[in-house]
This record gives structure tokens, C-alpha cells and sequence, in this order.
């Protein structure tokens, strides 16, 4: 039978927790950042009372950022 180690558990979850915390931070960040969300590539269509934004090119920077940070904190942890 296969119990589950409560240890673990409660590391990956302080771990998760942690990467929420930093990611609701870098998201106050880039709120701040003045040509995020406003880059060339972003679609923003305004009509009468409608408002479509599409952030293509800010996905796509964030997301390249995002891997970047993430590989290097996976190294660190796995070469430990």
C-alpha cells in the first residue's frame, strides 16, 4: 500500500505558494513597466462601446522571460 509522505506534500505546496507570490508580484510589475501591454505586434481594437486587446507580442516576451527564469531556478535546484 502506498501512503502518502505529508512532508512532501507540504513542501510542494509552500513551494507553490511561493511561486504564486512571485508571480502576483512580477504581474504588479509589469503593470508598471510603461511599454508592456503597448508593444507593436499587441492587437487593441476600440469601437463605440466596445474594446477588444489581445497582447500578442507582450505574451510572447513574457513568456520567453518566464522560460528563461524558470530553467535557470530548475538547474539550481537540480544540481543541488
Amino acid at each position: 500500500m502506498n501512503f502518502v509522505n505529508f512532508s512532501n506534500l507540504g513542501k510542494i505546496l509552500i513551494f507553490i505558494g511561493i511561486g504564486i507570490a512571485i508571480l502576483g508580484g512580477l504581474i504588479l510589475l509589469f503593470s508598471k513597466v510603461p511599454f508592456m501591454g503597448k508593444l507593436p505586434g499587441d492587437i487593441n481594437i476600440q469601437k463605440d462601446n466596445f474594446t477588444f486587446y489581445f497582447p500578442i507580442a507582450s505574451s510572447i516576451i513574457l513568456s520567453i522571460v518566464l522560460t528563461i527564469i524558470l530553467n535557470i531556478v530548475i538547474r539550481f535546484f537540480i544540481r543541488k
